[in-house]
């Protein structure tokens, strides 16, 4: 059966963010369209953002999936390590504040860059 890997980015137990990855499977549909489960959304926002963009650190607000239509897109985390997603991939981003916690820009959250010589253009939808 075909399937997906979806790159989720998460808030683990010890309030820091890190990448897990998911085959999400597409068993619907026919074998020249293969298809996976109908997802809910809660709406959709495109963004660009001009070269030489960097966030700060923060959380995702609303778990969303995170479609890279142009450029390119780092998420770093804590742990020092980062991910460049390219034209064409996605992550899933459900970093969110831990339950009863502020904000600590030392411990929570990623920072999202644009990189290399294009403006970064991104599709957000709530998942």
């Amino acid at each position: 059966m075909p399937q997906i890997i979806k790159v989720i980015l998460f808030t683990d137990t010890d309030g820091f963010a890190r990448f897990r990855e998911e085959q999400l499977p597409l068993d619907h549909g026919s074998p020249q369209s293969a298809l996976s489960d109908l997802m809910p959304s809660g709406g959709y926002q495109l963004r660009t953002s001009p070269v030489g963009f960097r966030s700060s650190f923060h959380c995702t607000t609303d778990p969303q999936w995170v479609f890279i239509l142009g450029g390119q897109m780092e998420i770093g985390i804590h742990a020092g390590s980062s991910r460049i997603f390219m034209p064409g991939e996605h992550f899933y981003s459900a970093d969110l504040l831990p339950n009863g916690e502020s904000f600590d820009p030392r411990r929570h959250g990623h920072w999202s860059r644009q990189v290399g010589p294009d403006p970064l253009v991104t599709l957000f939808v709530r998942g």
